[in-house]
């Protein structure tokens, strides 16, 4: 199961930085439903649940604006990854004392290919839709960074099914765009 949940956390984290981290704290820190090890408790602490809170607000509102969306895309590729491997290893578990902090690379690893994934996804929507797209992809990948996100920690078998839909959507919009694509006749 831990495998499950470091898949949906670090996909959750390449798609929005801070949402897994957010909710990983909050669930921390009102709730027994996440117990974090002792070197990721730091992460149930109001001060830092405050600071995700804030950088959370900002990465919502950048990516729903074309052109910033891109910028934020850019910060994303270095903190996205980041953030998933935080969150892998603060949701398995998996570095409490055991040195097993390849998990943390893996997570991140995976983050940064969803978030080179989201890119260029965006960069497609954008070119379509003139960037009017922009809001409404944003907000369908902060909707299934949520989803992955509480799929990992509340019912990890959901990753896959979350993670397969996630694909497949992608896929067929990618392909609708494709389509749509005007061709440059001479």
């Amino acid at each position: 199961m831990e495998v499950l949940v470091g898949l949906g956390l670090a996909s959750a984290a390449g798609l929005n930085a801070y949402l897994p981290l957010l909710v990983l704290g909050l669930l921390a820190r009102f709730t027994d439903l996440v117990p974090l090890p002792q070197a990721w408790s730091w992460l149930s602490d109001p001060v830092c649940l405050a600071v995700l809170a804030v950088l959370l607000l900002v990465e919502v509102v950048a990516d729903k604006v074309p052109g910033v969306d891109h910028l934020n895309d850019v910060l994303g590729a270095v903190v996205r990854p980041a953030a998933g491997g935080i969150a892998v290893g603060a949701g398995t578990a998996s570095t409490n004392g055991d040195g097993e902090w390849w998990t943390v690379v893996l997570g991140a690893a995976l983050a940064l290919v969803v978030t080179v994934g989201k890119s260029a996804a965006r960069a497609a929507v954008n070119a379509t839709t003139i960037g009017t797209g922009a809001p409404v992809a944003s907000t369908l990948e902060d909707g299934a960074s949520l989803a992955l996100t509480l799929s990992a920690l509340l019912a990890p078998a959901l990753v896959l099914v979350a993670l397969v839909t996630l694909v497949l959507t992608v896929w067929l919009v990618a392909r609708r765009l494709a389509r749509r694509r005007p061709t440059i006749s001479a």
